[in-house]
């Protein structure tokens, strides 16, 4: 009778496994993307000749990731691989909604995709600059924050200026101003919302434009 009910314990214990659903959490399609050998040849033929729809990145974000100086477009160059798929990824899902980016994005693959980030994400960085010519607004909401307003520092989560704060937190230091500024904006309208819980939508709410101006301001010298 034991060896009876242990078997049939046993086949069901078998069954039930067999029926139960992988509840293990899949890694993102950006995170997958950045799995597989990049291809510098086909990225680098994207980058200066585009593809289709997508057309060369040069065009507004500069050789090797840099654009040029006073211009809305951000420095590629050395961010994190991970921050710059994920950006695509958004783009072309419609997660982070852009008339420019959107077709951009949508005519890249997951490879084409990946091999971007990782190709960028190797190139050298400009040199942070430290400058005694700095918004003193922008330096505390930068480096303090403001809490009659609750606005941590930027650093807070970004980190430094030239290495961020983690993979999808990037750095914002050499940034163009008028590019931070329009991602504020963006924020603080909801134009932009693909930010985790909320918190940048939150916090942008909270600036007034002489803050957005003084953030852009101070992050550009550095």
């Amino acid at each position: 009778m034991r060896a009876t009910l242990l078997l049939y314990v046993g086949a069901a214990s078998v069954s039930m496994a067999a029926g139960v659903p992988d509840f293990s959490r899949q890694p993102p399609q950006w995170q997958v993307a950045l799995s597989k050998p990049a291809n510098d040849d086909v990225a680098k033929n994207i980058i200066a000749n585009g593809k289709g729809a997508a057309t060369a990145c040069v065009g507004c974000h500069g050789a090797n990731g840099l654009p040029a100086a006073g211009v809305p477009f951000p420095r590629l160059a050395g961010l994190p691989s991970e921050y710059i798929a994920k950006q695509l990824f958004d783009y072309r899902d419609g997660t982070r909604p852009n008339a420019v980016m959107a077709p951009i994005a949508t005519a890249l693959t997951d490879p084409e995709i990946g091999s971007l980030a990782l190709l960028y994400s190797s190139q050298r960085a400009p040199a942070v600059k430290s400058s005694p010519v700095t918004v003193r607004r922008g330096a505390q909401l930068a480096r303090e924050g403001d809490n009659a307003l609750a606005i941590p520092a930027c650093a807070d989560c970004h980190g430094g200026d030239d290495i961020g704060g983690g993979p999808i937190l990037p750095p914002l230091g050499a940034q163009p101003s008028a590019y931070t500024t329009a991602q504020l904006v963006a924020f603080k309208s909801g134009e932009r919302h693909n930010d985790e819980a909320a918190v940048m939508r939150e916090l942008a709410k909270r600036l007034s434009d002489a803050d957005i101006e003084a953030i852009a301001a101070y992050f550009e010298k550095r």
